[in-house]
């Protein structure tokens, strides 16, 4: 990685143009989106570096949401400012030369200069990919969550049902969350696929700290028995991580898509069926 001083800082704002950007990235060998002290390699590290080979300045990412250690991207949106004068492929084709293969800009947009992916976002979707198996598959290590029970769909449809809405999420929030509120509103919750190799779908206007991992946790615990439908509404009303189950796996978790104001012009389409 550069040198904090390989690079100049940019000139002043005025000189700037935002760029808006759309990547995907396996999540497995990260430790999370953001960057962190002590050497830990995460994907905004790995991404600035590489803008800043085709820039030639410094250069600061903002994403539409910070994943997770071992969380997957399917569509990320980052916005970053440049004084560095571009065509769109540089910083799609050229940056992603100097990305490792686990991450990869696939769009790159002109935007305009007020555009925040984090602050303008109205909407995130996440899926959790689950496999149920009594033997672990190592072909889908690290891209699925994995439980050795039988699970039973229907009852988890049943509890997935009770979170469209606005609720307190508190009973599925991380103790180290730095949300101001635990009250968020989810539009949709559909579970599909199989018993034995299912998708669950969340589209809401924010997520807590490991918020769709605990949810999938919980649903787990429903499909195997060891949680009544009406114990699932019973934690969500309790507000509480007390005795909640456990925070699933990352693995089987992707960031699929971000809503904005359509005034933008920047719309991530959804990931193709065949992905999955």
């Amino acid at each position: 990685m550069p040198a904090d001083n390989e690079f100049p800082a940019a000139p002043p704002a005025a000189q700037t143009q935002r760029w808006v950007l759309m990547l995907a990235y396996n999540g497995r060998g990260f430790h999370g989106w953001q960057k962190q002290a002590g050497g830990l390699i995460t994907v905004q590290q790995v991404l600035e570096h590489a803008l800043e080979q085709i820039a030639g300045e410094r250069i600061h990412t903002v994403a539409a949401g910070r994943t997770d250690a071992g969380v997957h991207a399917v569509s990320q949106v980052v916005h970053f400012d440049t004084t560095a004068r571009r065509p769109a492929q540089a910083w799609v084709k050229g940056v992603n030369t100097h990305l490792p293969k686990e991450v990869a800009v696939w769009h790159a947009q002109p935007a305009d200069p007020r555009f925040h992916a984090r602050f303008d976002a109205f909407g995130r979707r996440y899926r959790y990919v689950l496999l149920s198996a009594s033997v672990r598959n190592p072909l889908l290590a690290g891209r699925v969550g994995w439980v050795c029970r039988p699970l039973d769909m229907e009852k988890m449809r049943q509890a997935a049902a009770l979170l469209v809405g606005e609720h307190d999420f508190s009973s599925f929030r991380a103790a180290e969350c730095q949300a101001k509120s635990p009250v968020k509103t989810l539009y949709a919750a559909t579970l599909s696929g199989t018993p034995e190799l299912m998708k669950l779908d969340l589209h809401g206007n924010a997520f807590l700290h490991h918020m769709v991992r605990n949810i999938m946790g919980a649903l787990v615990y429903v499909g195997d028995g060891r949680l009544s439908v009406q114990g699932f509404a019973d934690l969500m009303e309790a507000r509480s991580r007390k005795h909640a189950p456990p925070t699933l796996m990352p693995d089987g978790l992707y960031l699929t898509g971000v809503d904005y104001p359509p005034e933008w012009g920047v719309a991530a389409p959804s990931a193709p069926e065949w992905l999955w």
